[in-house]
């Protein structure tokens, strides 16, 4: 085996829909080694625990078990296989299923609107420890994967941040919104301001802040549970 392939990512998928699960192998053969497959949550906590992936794509409703789907598989497999981290990929965005995967554990969460080239980007930032999800989802889905409300635990404010009052009302509205996982053109549309405006924004944020790219910026607004 060369070691280009001894260092592609080892991917299980879980959706009970046969079709759409060799949809997504197939989509993703070429980028990652694809270790299992599972329809229901014994087979998908069974096949976790003999394969140990280092990624898994996990649909939140998934029949068998307690019905807890997804939530329950990443819950019960932890204990097997707990370098394992969690993808879920749903067609729904209903908070009740956001909330429950995040906060069981699931890194990430993406609609099944996701392009294929954006699925496999997804997968590898989620195997390098970033929290991924898709752009339209609320702010409520990093707040529930740190596991604790935006204010303290106190129900307080959150403690002044002198780096996040260096930036201007309009800066940190931008900065949230590239935070979630907006594109340069969603933030002008929700703004109602040019990308040109937008671009420069983004430039002025990364550099009062000291960071060099939107990826370090998600994780600096997750870090300060300020998106």
């Amino acid at each position: 085996m060369s070691e280009a392939a001894a260092d592609r990512i080892r991917v299980a998928v879980v959706d009970d829909h046969e079709m759409f699960r060799a949809g997504v192998i197939a989509t993703l053969r070429d980028s990652f080694d694809i270790v299992g497959q599972a329809a229901d949550v014994p087979g998908s906590v069974a096949r976790i625990a003999q394969t140990k992936p280092q990624v898994v794509l996990l649909d939140v409703h998934v029949p068998g078990g307690e019905g807890g789907g997804g939530a329950e598989i990443l819950t019960k497999s932890r204990a097997y296989s707990p370098a394992t981290v969690f993808l879920a990929l749903s067609v729904s965005d209903a908070p009740q299923d956001v909330g429950s995967v995040i906060r069981a554990g699931a890194q990430g969460y993406v609609t099944k609107t996701i392009t294929g080239a954006d699925l496999i980007s997804s997968i590898k930032q989620v195997h390098e420890g970033y929290a991924v999800f898709s752009p339209k989802l609320a702010g409520f889905v990093l707040s529930a994967f740190q596991g604790v409300p935006a204010a303290g635990a106190d129900g307080a404010a959150p403690a002044h941040d002198e780096e996040l009052d260096r930036l201007s009302a309009r800066e940190q509205e931008v900065m949230r919104l590239i935070a979630r996982g907006y594109t340069y053109k969603e933030v002008a549309a929700e703004l109602f301001i040019s990308i040109k405006t937008v671009e420069t924004h983004v430039s002025s944020v990364l550099r009062k802040l000291q960071l060099s790219n939107r990826t370090e910026l998600t994780r600096w607004a997750a870090d300060r549970r300020i998106v």
